[in-house]
């Protein structure tokens, strides 16, 4: 691998760890809104990458794909609530997930605003194609991925936990299914990330 080909992964590395931390951070803070401070509690309601890295799912698996050849994705520590301490337990659960995408997207437009006024800000790019991804993948309805938890509004309480416990196995085959890993999910993230970057 080339001097060039490294910088290029350690600069994607770093822009995951950001955006990923945003994500997590986003999570832990509406749950405390909403009345759980679990995660805060546990040190999750912070920017700080170092508190939400996952070294399986965070840095092992990626390597390994990129590696590979294969498109990467992964996954930080969970961010742990407890659902009993929200006013409307259903709803909130929902809340706390869709907070965690959200935050990416509005990451992503802001970076937009900012490269329109430093337009050769390469890497500020590259942070918004990453957000993109991680919003786009997150709010898939497999779970354990956080647009699953629209079920939970939807499905009877058993048949939601019954979903719970065959979603990763769901969440595999989906990923083999696209493209080796995903890659129609990287796609239209290219496809979002340039509309926002040539558009907006």
């Amino acid at each position: 691998m080339s001097i060039l080909s490294l910088v290029g992964l350690l600069l994607s590395f770093i822009g995951f760890f950001i955006c990923l931390s945003a994500h997590e951070a986003a999570h832990a803070y509406v749950a405390d809104k909403l009345g759980d401070p679990t995660a805060k509690y546990l040190g999750r309601m912070t920017l700080n990458p170092l508190a939400h890295i996952d070294i399986i799912g965070t840095v092992i698996v990626p390597v390994f794909l990129i590696i590979s050849g294969l498109p990467a994705f992964g996954w930080a520590k969970p961010v742990l609530i407890d659902i009993r301490n929200f006013r409307n337990p259903r709803l909130g659960n929902f809340l706390t997930a869709l907070a965690g995408p959200l935050a990416n997207l509005i990451f992503a437009l802001i970076l937009v605003i900012i490269i329109k006024i430093i337009p050769a800000a390469s890497f500020l790019i590259l942070l918004v194609r990453i957000n993109i991804i991680l919003a786009i993948f997150n709010l898939i309805p497999i779970p354990p991925l956080d647009g699953s938890k629209v079920w939970n509004l939807i499905l009877p309480w058993e048949s939601y936990l019954t979903l719970e416990r065959i979603g990763p196995f769901i969440l595999i085959a989906f990923l083999a299914l696209s493209n080796y890993g995903g890659g129609a999910i990287f796609i239209l993230a290219d496809h979002i990330s340039n509309f926002l970057l040539n558009v907006i």
